[in-house]
């Protein structure tokens, strides 16, 4: 029996109406960060996205959001197609035990204390674990960070092996030369490959007093109204170039803008498809982010781009076997070794390559994305560990990252029986 919805009378609609006048206003409209707000022009960009992607690095969200940027931003897809090349498996037990800091830790107390999404372990080719946490699956694409650094730098490989870069002692704005009068001019690629531009772009994140990188950051990826590479016009020349090794995204940013300089007209992504993905046997599409809308916005390839688990440990196999991967060269092995080998002295735990980071006094090396991310490569043992991770953004001393570091040495050493 249905119930009749009485009329209401003239007097209880003028109560109700009465008490939306003057009852207190339970909530205000949505506003957007104040520092994002000050900073730039206004942006299109819905306000409730523009907070998020300022949240979110943060730690109570990040390990979601670091495997949902399509959600976030506007994607460029860097599709897959061919033959998937297998992954051999032969799974076993991690019966090994790893030490940090005086204490002894087991690879499953390693997994929570180092906030890991996903994990996988590759030895003498096979695949002896694989393992997702915390609701993510093996098609879940998970950002990789500044691990596209070292994607970068295979295109750049590609695009000296296929001709389109005469030299990496070339200055870089014989071919990107909207860049000549800036401080980029006078740099080889050599010397932006190994981050010593000597270029005035601190990669600090200090958004309390901004300076360039922080500025680029809310201007170019939360709000979309200047696209990341531009500050490199801006910048000016702190150091004589090849003489000081900083870290720099904008250095990347530059060598995105060389491959579409050399590739006639092709995208970052198209580029990327036809000379590493397509060739490495992906079995899933990948995508970057992008800095604006389809037509305006360029690949953010300093820091962008996202793929499942088993295709970045397709990206390390290829490394591992210097440059060769499912029968097919795809890049020559001269650059392999070339990137992975350490332009410093050594001085410190790692050093850096052609953006790769190089472990001091080993042939080991790895991709290392922000807070967490890892590809590491150790051709001493036949190791591959890919480490997708949620650091906490608070974890300043970098803590977590030396303990990944223990961990893989371990993991490395260890010898499935």
């Amino acid at each position: 029996m249905q119930n009749k919805r009485r009329p209401l009378s003239l007097a209880c609609a003028t109560a109700l109406v009465s008490m939306a006048m003057t009852a207190p206003q339970s909530h205000a409209a949505l506003e957007l960060e104040p520092l994002v707000a000050k900073t730039g022009p206004a942006s299109t960009v819905p306000v409730a996205i523009q907070n998020a992607r300022w949240h979110m690095n943060d730690s109570d969200i990040n390990t979601l959001t670091f495997r949902s940027m399509e959600t976030l931003f506007t994607t460029r897809k860097v599709p897959h197609s061919g033959q998937v090349t297998p992954l051999t498996y032969a799974e076993h037990p991690l019966d090994f035990t790893y030490n940090f800091r005086g204490k002894t830790y087991t690879p499953e107390q390693f997994l929570d204390r180092t906030y890991t999404n996903a994990m996988m372990i590759i030895k003498d080719g096979k695949v002896v674990y694989e393992n997702y946490l915390n609701h993510s699956k093996p098609d879940t694409h998970f950002m990789g960070w500044s691990m596209t650094k070292s994607l970068t730098s295979l295109m750049v490989g590609a695009a000296v092996e296929k001709g389109l870069i005469k030299s990496l002692d070339q200055d870089i704005t014989d071919y990107v030369t909207e860049l000549k009068g800036s401080a980029y001019e006078g740099v080889t690629i050599r010397q932006v490959l190994q981050m010593r531009s000597g270029v005035d772009y601190e990669e600090s994140y200090d958004f309390d007093s901004p300076g360039i990188a922080p500025r680029n950051h809310i201007m170019a990826l939360v709000k979309n109204v200047v696209r990341f590479a531009d500050a490199a016009k801006e910048v000016k020349r702190k150091y004589k170039p090849g003489e000081v090794f900083a870290y720099k995204t904008i250095d990347t940013a530059v060598l995105g803008l060389l491959i579409e300089k050399v590739s006639n007209g092709d995208t970052i992504a198209g580029f990327m498809t036809k000379n590493i993905w397509e060739p490495l046997g992906a079995e899933a599409d990948g995508f970057f982010i992008m800095d604006g809308e389809p037509g305006v916005g360029r690949e953010f390839n300093g820091a962008g781009f996202n793929a499942v688990m088993r295709d970045y440990a397709r990206v390390g196999l290829m490394m591992l076997n210097k440059g060769k991967l499912n029968g097919k060269q795809i890049l020559p092995t001269s650059w392999i070794e070339e990137s992975t080998r350490p332009a410093g002295d050594e001085k410190e735990p790692v050093d850096y390559g052609y953006q790769w980071w190089t472990v001091s006094h080993t042939p080991a090396y790895s991709a290392i994305g922000l807070q967490g991310q890892f590809i590491f490569v150790d051709p001493s043992t036949n190791t591959i560990v890919v480490k997708l991770s949620y650091f906490p953004i608070e974890d300043t001393e970098e803590v977590a990252t030396i303990e990944s570091f223990a961990f893989f040495e371990a993991a490395s050493k260890w010898k499935p029986e």
